[in-house]
């Protein structure tokens, strides 16, 4: 795919604007969380909130038409790195309206994870749906596999948050397997969407479709509660960060085991092996600091 200069620093801009505004609704949503008192029933008074409603806003209008504008002018490769800006919000709104500490290890942690978002960007290792056959079965079942295997790893998270076993983490790490599942299906949606609305899908087509549809509207509903959560537990930017550990290493394995896709240059899978390696040294910096709040809590 061939961009012209102007086209290419629009997307960029609109990816950076996306990942801005994405934050700036969870500084508002975790301002709000704090004053919930335990007693209270939780979503719903969040969703009374006019502060909390307006992070949700940042967060799932504007964020998502910034994100698709994005994506309409540069394409998925590059959007999580350019979006990863916002964590800079986060950390700077953390400290200023949210009156939380950022650590040395948090700082480095957060650093880590900007770097290792441009990074996996950089890869080029990017899916173009108009090449992928999704009535394909064996594409069909890899990706019934990989569906599986994330809710399977939700359902092991969330009974570890039951039973207490660092609640915020489980909370986070859920919302982060949702949203990469979100992110995961919006490529089957994107694969069948023109012929469903041109009215010449096939059936599986039109399964794929509900399918993709339900998942959707179920894992941004799920992850946004499930981040909420979190913020009960934790520090916004700490639980950010871990939420977002299943979204940045979620794509090298679809694209290599789901998609059967190559790398595109040389340079793609180092920058990819990187990438992912910052990914789980920031999250266990900023886990295990907040796994030893958690216990003190």
């Amino acid at each position: 795919m061939w961009w012209n200069l102007s086209d290419y620093w629009l997307g960029v801009f609109f990816a950076i604007l996306s990942g801005i505004s994405n934050n700036i609704g969870t500084i508002l949503q975790k301002k709000v969380v704090n004053r919930v008192s335990n007693e209270e029933k939780f979503m719903r008074s969040l969703i009374k909130n006019p502060l909390w409603l307006l992070g949700l806003i940042f967060q799932m209008v504007i964020g998502v038409i910034l994100f698709l504008l994005a994506q309409n002018y540069i394409g998925p490769t590059l959007i999580p790195g350019l979006m990863a800006s916002g964590l800079i919000v986060l950390a700077i709104g953390s400290v200023y309206i949210l009156k939380e500490h950022l650590g040395v290890t948090e700082i480095f942690g957060i650093g880590l994870m900007i770097i290792a978002t441009c990074l996996i960007g950089l890869s080029n290792m990017d899916i173009n749906v108009d090449l992928i056959n999704f009535l394909d079965l064996g594409l069909i079942i890899r990706i019934s596999i990989f569906t599986a295997i994330f809710l399977f790893l939700s359902i092991i998270f969330e009974i570890l948050q039951k039973k207490e076993k660092y609640p915020g983490i489980s909370a986070a790490l859920i919302s982060g397997l949702m949203l990469a599942l979100s992110n995961f299906w919006i490529s089957p949606l994107l694969g069948v969407i023109i012929q469903v609305l041109n009215n010449n899908a096939l059936l599986i087509e039109l399964v794929i479709f509900v399918i993709a549809c339900i998942i959707l509207i179920f894992t941004n509903i799920f992850a946004l509660a499930k981040i909420n959560q979190a913020f009960k537990f934790g520090q916004a930017s700490n639980m950010i960060v871990i939420q977002q550990f299943p979204i940045l290493i979620s794509p090298p394995f679809y694209y290599l085991s789901v998609y059967l896709l190559i790398p595109p240059n040389i340079l793609s899978t180092p920058l990819m092996l990187f990438g992912t390696i910052f990914v789980i040294i920031s999250t266990y910096l900023l886990a295990k600091r907040q796994a030893q709040i958690e216990k003190i809590k």
